[in-house]
């Protein structure tokens, strides 16, 4: 048997750290001295307070560790732990899209944004539109994109394209619409054939993942403003390289079209 400090010093978890773990049962000792209260562990404990320490480290919350623990089934635990590990890979992704606005705005003399003036004609798509939450838009997006491109198929004419109401943005619910540019537009599903009006855009390309495409966004309105322009209308985009082209993401190249019109 070992003592509680020597226990400690073998799976570096804190005597503290193991008392605690032993009053939510956790981890309990093998032995408990009923006369003095002094904890001992058995030599077969030291893997499992092993495998503790180390999901504590990927901050695992207790409750979740307790049921990889009580599991029996190898199977159920790999799906419990992988579960948890994509949650941190997702956490991981978003803190390094944060760091690398936070990088891009913060640098002493930013290159100016290239803006292009674009009259579009208006045009029929084959489309998927959706009124949603801000939030689901990244989930509902991949389900019609895939709905879209097998509806369509090679029949495409244009990149993918997608517009975003107003209200997606200042109320946190609106209308999107992903399309994909084609001669005769299918109807099946969810796709729809929809026009498309004649617009006059304020575009630039935001360079990268899509992720801190909100710092691109304020360079347009701010070059917008700048022009004596105001916004007139769904922001529109067209994802010229993306993942479906290329892997690498340094690579995909995404245009932003404000509809605009001048005000003097």
């Amino acid at each position: 048997m070992l003592t509680i400090g020597e226990f400690s010093r073998l799976t570096r978890l804190s005597v503290r750290t193991l008392r605690r773990y032993h009053r939510t049962a956790l981890l309990e000792p093998a032995v408990v001295d009923e006369g003095t209260g002094y904890r001992y562990y058995a030599v077969e404990q030291v893997p499992t307070a092993q495998v503790v320490h180390r999901l504590r480290e990927l901050d695992v919350p207790l409750a979740d560790v307790q049921r990889i623990l009580r599991t029996p089934d190898p199977g159920v635990r790999s799906a419990l732990v992988a579960e948890h590990l994509q949650r941190l890979e997702e956490q991981l992704e978003r803190t390094r899209a944060a760091v690398t606005s936070l990088r891009r705005l913060l640098r002493p003399d930013p290159a100016p944004v290239e803006v292009e003036l674009r009259a579009e004609p208006a045009r029929t798509v084959a489309a998927v539109g959706a009124v949603l939450g801000a939030g689901d838009v990244e989930a509902w997006f991949a389900g019609a994109v895939a709905e879209l491109e097998a509806a369509v198929g090679d029949r495409a004419s244009g990149p993918l394209g997608g517009t975003y109401d107003d209200a997606l943005f200042e109320e946190g619910r609106g209308r999107a619409l992903v399309y994909l540019p084609t001669p005769t537009p299918p109807r099946t599903g969810r796709v729809r054939a929809v026009t498309l009006p004649a617009v006059e855009l304020a575009v630039t390309v935001h360079v990268g993942e899509h992720d801190g495409v909100e710092v691109t966004y304020g360079e347009l309105g701010t070059w917008v403003v700048r022009n004596a322009m105001s916004v007139a209308g769904s922001v529109r985009e067209v994802y010229r390289v993306g993942p479906r082209d290329t892997s690498d993401p340094a690579a995909w190249r995404t245009e932003i079209g404000w509809p605009v019109f001048r005000v003097t």
